[in-house]
């Protein structure tokens, strides 16, 4: 397992299964990994929207949710929290672990 996948499963263990996308899971979390590495707790709900539409980009590029995370509704933006929350915490766990 590559430390890509290693931190991207760390991330999606902290997520609840029943929100997660149907398919092509492995890759979205591998971007949120990268987030996690270059932001760390840092990490934004903006951020995360980003790297979505990035993804969904190439699943349903017609999505009404690839705009800017401002532009969504406050119910749509609500949806990126769990995932920001599970980045920070790994983040921190991270942090942790090198001290």
């Amino acid at each position: 397992m590559t430390y890509i996948d290693q931190v991207a499963t760390e991330i999606r263990r902290r997520v609840d299964p029943a929100i997660l996308p149907k398919t092509d899971v492995e890759r979205l979390f591998r971007i949120y990994a990268v987030l996690v590495l270059a932001k760390g707790i840092e990490v934004t709900v903006e951020d995360v929207h980003d790297a979505w539409a990035a993804w969904e980009c190439d699943r349903k590029p017609q999505s009404s949710s690839i705009v800017p995370f401002d532009q969504l509704t406050p119910r749509v933006q609500a949806m990126d929290e769990p995932f920001v929350e599970a980045m920070r915490q790994v983040a921190r766990d991270r942090l942790q672990a090198r001290t």
